[in-house]
C-alpha cells in the first residue's frame, strides 16, 4: 500500500479527510460540552448529595464554584484546608465521556490519603 508517494506525504485529499475529521471532532466536543453544562447544577447536586451520604461531608458553595471553574477547563487556586480534595469530586460529570479524570497531588502521602478517601465517593458515583 502506498502511503502517498516515495516520500511518505499524504496526497491532497488525505489533508482534506483529516480536515474533515477535525472538524466532526470538534462539532462531536462541542455537542457534548452543551450536554454537560445543561446537566452541571444536577450532576453536582448529585455530587452534593453522595459526598454527605457517603463521607458525611456536604460541598460549601465555594466548593461547587471551584468544581464549575475545573469544569470550564480553568484552574481553581484554593488555600489549605479550603477543600481542594472535595473539589476534585465535582469533576465526576466529566467521566460521562468514560475518558476519565486525571487527579494530581503533591506526594504519595496525600495521593494514597486522598484515593482512600474520596475513592470511596468516586466508587458510589461510578
Amino acid at each position: 500500500m502506498d502511503a502517498g508517494g516515495p516520500s511518505g506525504a499524504l496526497p491532497e485529499s488525505g489533508f482534506a479527510d483529516l480536515d474533515r475529521l477535525k472538524e466532526i471532532e470538534d462539532r462531536r466536543s462541542a455537542a457534548l460540552k452543551e450536554v454537560l453544562d445543561e446537566l452541571l447544577e444536577e450532576a453536582f447536586a448529585v455530587c452534593r448529595e453522595a459526598g454527605r451520604r457517603v463521607l458525611n461531608m456536604r460541598h460549601f458553595d465555594v466548593q461547587l464554584i471551584g468544581g464549575m471553574v475545573l469544569h470550564e477547563g480553568k484552574i481553581a487556586e484554593m488555600k489549605t484546608g479550603e477543600g481542594k480534595t472535595l473539589v476534585g469530586t465535582c469533576r465526576c460529570i466529566e467521566r460521562s465521556e468514560r475518558r476519565g479524570v486525571h487527579v494530581v497531588t503533591v506526594n504519595d502521602y496525600l495521593a494514597k490519603r486522598d484515593s482512600e478517601w474520596m475513592g470511596k465517593l468516586y466508587g458510589f458515583l461510578d
